[in-house]
């Protein structure tokens, strides 16, 4: 059996490598995570993407995605019983469902390498030793890269750092000292509680035909910004948000 992990990008159908296309072409059967949250926009997407660039000579198995618990306080821990709880889920379906002779494709959103569980999921299935085989990871174009590409930045400034984080930890990074900030995963908008003097460039559902963009100083553009991401929700269902503060 051989496992492939394959980036398709952050949303839009036209926004994989050809080593990514190539690489969904080689799959006997995709599973695909069902979250049952009500938002059919996305497996649309992912239908959408394997129409156009696969032959159709395919499989797709949905597995129902385990219940994951939001407590801020243990969340790491939380996080990792989620992974394994996804990890048996595959597990089973690998075992029950998939021939030793097929190839299986998981399609990741945006790049595997960045705020993506697959990898980890797919090192704690093999850890459990109940079923073996070879895995490769295609990298994918992720948000990080189309924000950049869509606002024509540079996201380094001339010698020096920058920091990829969430809006969960946005706040601590700042305080050590960050000022050069990617921000993942910020459902709240938590820069809204930033002082001092910070420019913005801010995307919402990158690569689809509703995205969003906005830039300028982030105390005049937040309103801007909150109206933008309830156009992007009432689009598609979901909003998946991405954006740069640089102190000015």
């Amino acid at each position: 059996m051989r496992v492939r992990l394959i980036g398709i990008g952050p949303g839009g159908p036209d926004d994989l490598t050809v080593a990514a296309v190539r690489a969904l072409e080689s799959v006997d059967v995709f599973l695909v995570a069902d979250k049952n949250r009500g938002v059919d926009d996305l497996v649309e997407v992912r239908e959408d993407i394997l129409r156009r660039h696969t032959s159709g000579a395919h499989r797709v198995i949905v597995v129902a995605d385990p219940p994951r618990d939001r407590n801020p306080d243990r969340y790491g821990d939380e996080v990792r019983d989620w992974h394994a709880a996804r990890a048996a889920a595959y597990e089973s379906v690998l075992l029950e469902q998939v021939r030793d002779d097929e190839t299986v494709g998981f399609l990741v959103w945006g790049d595997p390498s960045l705020y993506d569980s697959t990898i980890r999921v797919v090192d704690r299935i093999l850890g459990r030793g109940n079923v073996r085989f070879d895995y490769d990871v295609v990298p994918g174009v992720s948000s990080v890269q189309l924000l950049a590409a869509r606002h024509r930045l540079v996201l380094n400034t001339i010698g020096g750092p920058i920091t990829v984080t969430t809006g969960r930890r946005l706040m601590r990074d700042v305080a050590g000292g960050a000022a050069n900030v990617v921000v993942m995963l910020d459902g709240g908008l938590a820069c809204a509680d930033l002082e001092g003097r910070w420019n913005i460039w801010w995307g919402a559902n990158l690569g689809t035909s509703d995205e969003e963009l906005v830039d300028g100083p982030l105390a005049e553009t937040l309103p801007v910004i909150r109206e933008a991401r309830i156009r992007a929700k009432r689009a598609r269902g979901w909003v998946m948000d991405t954006y740069l503060l640089r102190r000015d």
